[in-house]
């Protein structure tokens, strides 16, 4: 889930209610109550940052990926595509390797 609301960040600020809705487009089922702390943690952990503006009269909150957001979504981006490839097409090896022995 903070893989999607980072790519979304990154794509373009959104709001947190736009963004639960669009989590549950996709079957996540998430309360605001646990939800806007993710928010919170990104942001503190320096992957999102906010800015408030006013529409229809109501105090928004919209959320953005910072640069260090963007540099995160490029890093996790080639082991997504491997491990997409890994689950839809089978690529991979097939089976795990053995654990290394016990020495005595």
């Amino acid at each position: 889930m903070r893989l999607h609301v980072l790519y979304h960040a990154v794509e373009e600020p959104f709001y947190g209610a736009a963004m639960m809705e669009e989590l549950r487009r996709h079957g996540y089922e998430i309360s605001a109550g646990t939800f806007y702390p993710l928010l919170h943690r990104m942001e503190e952990n320096g992957l999102l940052e906010h800015t408030e503006r006013v529409v229809d009269g109501k105090q928004r909150k919209y959320y953005a990926a910072t640069a260090a957001g963007r540099e995160a979504l490029d890093a996790l981006r080639p082991r997504l595509a491997e491990l997409t490839g890994e689950l839809l097409d089978g690529d991979g090896p097939s089976s795990l390797p053995d654990p290394p022995k016990e020495r005595t």
